[in-house]
Order: structure tokens, then sequence, then C-alpha cells
């Protein structure tokens, strides 16, 4: 299974850990203290740079004056911050910040494709580009030795732009070519580029972590550290819950499974490179470096044993029956998964009786209005707007009971080990 010969470490920082100088700095100062030299650090683009970019690409096809001033709005942002890093204005890294924004200008200049997709890809990319960029030579000048690496040349992809699937064999061998194990490489999450043209494609949601785990496979690397403003995974939100806990240890498929119900821990997708090969993933603070922070990987479901709580606002339950009171059947039963999916639907929960069927969705695309319409035409519909929807893992009764207080309960489901609750707050 995993060769332990290897002490590579593979490190990820988000782009709330590198949204200004201070970030940057301390990046450093988290390097320095764990003392790792064999690492390969995986950086995501700076705060809220992938907002602005999204924003370049938004003018480009509805209001193409705006283009520039949205570029420039990117371009200040990132000047700010190597001027507060860099003394000197003559250092490298003003031309090689010049460089990628002049890349950029030409691409919204001579593109000739009308490919929504494809354009996103084109130019949300810059953001990793650039802080990378900054980074490596911020190391550099602060005698940190390390390899700039576009990662790009390494994880190749179909051309599904925006949601691109890795082309693993190609990776792999490239990856192993191309990146030493016993320094310091800097790279690029959630980018990279398509075998054929090597365009440039991006790998989806999540994309940053899901590179870190895509490394750490082809590497056969140690651990996989994801650096957060948090001190690890707790058990249910602090901004909705006021006593949370942090969890020390969770196996991986509690992971996915709290994943599926919407936690926002780690994405499942970038939980299975690691599981096929036991290489464990550690959430730890940005802020407390030393500190253990949470471990996903083998053993133990969930350590302390504990009640996982998340909760998700603002859903939409919809109870159907039939209009004549016969049976709900699977055919039915098509017909309103087929309308769900047409209406971009998401389905966070499903439960049927004989003669009932409620689903709890999220409407996200204001289509609800326009559902409901077509329910009508076959069943007996009755909804509620703006419930909440509690998913509770490891629950115990008493804890069920206060969370019901002073709400009204809708809907209970329970299988083994969850209970969801959809309430009327």
């Amino acid at each position: 299974m995993h060769k332990h010969g290897n002490t590579m470490n593979i490190f990820k920082f988000g782009g709330a850990s590198v949204k200004n100088a201070e970030g940057v700095k301390n990046v450093l100062t988290v390097l320095q203290s764990t003392g790792e030299t064999k690492l390969v650090i995986i950086v995501s683009a700076m705060g809220k740079t992938t907002n602005n970019l999204e924003a370049v690409v938004r003018h480009y096809f509805s209001n193409p004056e705006e283009t520039k001033s949205a570029v420039s709005i990117v371009y200040d942002f990132h000047y700010k911050i190597i001027s507060e890093l860099f003394s000197n204005t003559s250092h490298p890294v003003f031309t090689k910040l010049s460089k990628l924004f002049n890349e950029l200008k030409s691409f919204l200049e001579s593109n000739k494709s009308s490919n929504h997709a494809f354009i996103y890809d084109q130019i949300v990319s810059y953001g990793e580009l650039l802080s990378t960029t900054i980074i490596s030579e911020y190391f550099s000048e602060k005698g940190i030795k390390n390899t700039f690496l576009d990662v790009r040349k390494c994880i190749k992809t179909n051309t599904n732009y925006r949601d691109a699937l890795v082309n693993w064999k190609e990776t792999q061998s490239k990856i192993k070519a191309i990146v030493k194990s016993d320094e310091i490489t800097i790279t690029q999450g959630f980018i990279a580029s398509e075998s054929t043209h090597n365009f440039t494609t991006t790998l989806g949601r999540e994309g940053s972590d899901y590179t870190a785990a895509i490394f750490a496979y082809c590497l056969n690397a140690q651990k996989v550290i994801i650096w957060k403003d948090v001190p690890g995974v707790l058990n249910a939100d602090p901004r909705h819950f006021s006593k949370t806990e942090l969890l020390n240890h969770i196996s991986y498929r509690e992971a996915i499974e709290l994943a599926f119900y919407g936690a926002s821990v780690i994405h499942p997708k970038t939980l299975q490179p690691l599981q096929r090969k036991e290489i464990p993933l550690f959430v730890k603070s940005f802020y407390n470096p030393t500190d253990a922070g949470t471990c996903v990987g083998k053993g133990v479901a969930l350590d302390p044993l504990i009640s996982c709580f998340i909760l998700k606002k603002n859903q939409t339950l919809i109870s159907l029956s039939s209009l004549d009171f016969s049976f709900m059947m699977e055919d039915n039963i098509g017909d309103v998964f087929k309308l769900l999916h047409q209406h971009k639907m998401k389905v966070n929960l499903i439960q049927n009786s004989a003669i009932s069927f409620s689903v709890c969705i999220e409407n996200k695309f204001n289509n609800l209005e326009s559902l409901l319409i077509k329910l009508r035409e076959t069943f007996r519909v009755s909804w509620n707007e703006n419930v909440t929807l509690y998913t509770i893992r490891h629950s115990r009764p008493l804890e069920i009971n206060n969370l019901l207080k002073g709400k009204k309960m809708l809907l209970r489901q329970e299988s083994r080990e969850t209970v969801q609750l959809v309430v009327k707050e």
C-alpha cells in the first residue's frame, strides 16, 4: 500500500490564507514552524481574486467596455501586495507580474472562441498563476530555495472546461518526471491543461484541495496538510451553533458522509485518491501551526465520538400526493425527478409513503414557481418555503429535543447513523 520511504508532504494554502501581504509572510512562518524541506506547496488565488476574475469574464461577454477596469482591479490588488512585500521596485517579481497581466490582456484581445467555459478557464486561471509567482519570489527573497512549477505542465485533463477530468496515467508520469522529491516546489491549485493543445482547464469545485490529493497520490506523499483559518474540522458551524468541538480524527468514510449531507469538510473527490493509498489528510490552523488539527484518515470513524450537526437554511419542502388518492408509484416518482432536474433543483432529502412523496430542495435558480405549476397538473401539492434542514450524525435523543425547542417540525427521517429534520424556525 503506502510507501513510507518517501518523507514528502503536500501543503495547501487557500485564498483566505494569502489575502494580503501579512498572509504571504505568514505562509513563510508556517513553513518555518514545521521545519519541512521536502514539500509541494499548492496555493489558491489570493483573497477574492477568483470572484474578481469572474467579473472580468462577465464583462467580457456582457459589457466589453468595462473589461479593462475589471482587469485593473485585479492588477491593483496584487500590485499593492508586492509593493508591501518587496521594498525594491526593480525586483524581478514586478516584471513577472506585468508579464502575466499582458498575457491576460492579449488573450482578451485576440480570443476568437465564444465557448463560455473555455474562456472562463483561460481567464480565471491567472489568479493562481499570480499568487504562486508572488509566493515563490518572496520565498527566494527570504532565502528559502524553491522551484516554481507551472502545474499545467503536470496535471493533464480532457477538454471538459470548468470541470475537467484528470488523465491519471499521463499526469502521474509527468509529476514523477518533473517534481523533485527532495526540495520545495511551489505550484497552483485548481488549474490544469488539456492534453491535445495544452489549453488551460480547471478542476471544478474545491479544485485546490483536489490538486493536493493528485500530487500526494502521484508522489506517494506521507501526508497532505490543508492550512485554514480554523483550528481544524468542528462538529458544527460556529456561526450557527454556540458550542462546537474540534474533531481530532475522522475516517475517510465518515468525512465523505458528512460532505454528502452538506458539511463544509473535505470534498469526496479529494478523499478518493488519498483513501486509495491511505494517505492521511490534516486540516490545521495557519495561526497555530503546531496544534494537532484534524486528521482525516484510516481508523476510528470519529474521535471524539460526538454528534455532528449540519444545517441548511432557505430550503423548500414540497409534499405531493396523487389527486385521486391512488398510490405513489415508481413512474410518478420518476416524473417528479425529471421535473426537479429540469428546474435545476438540488434535492437534499426524499421521503415517501404509500400515498405521499416529500422532497426538501434548494431553489437556487428561482425556478420554484414554474416547478409548482407543472407539479399541480398531476398532483395535490403542498409546500413550505424558508424551512431549515438539520442533519445530525451520531445523534443523542436529548440533543434532538434541545434542537427542536421553539421550532415546528415538518418532517423527520432517521437511518442508522443519521437523523434529518425539516423545521420551521
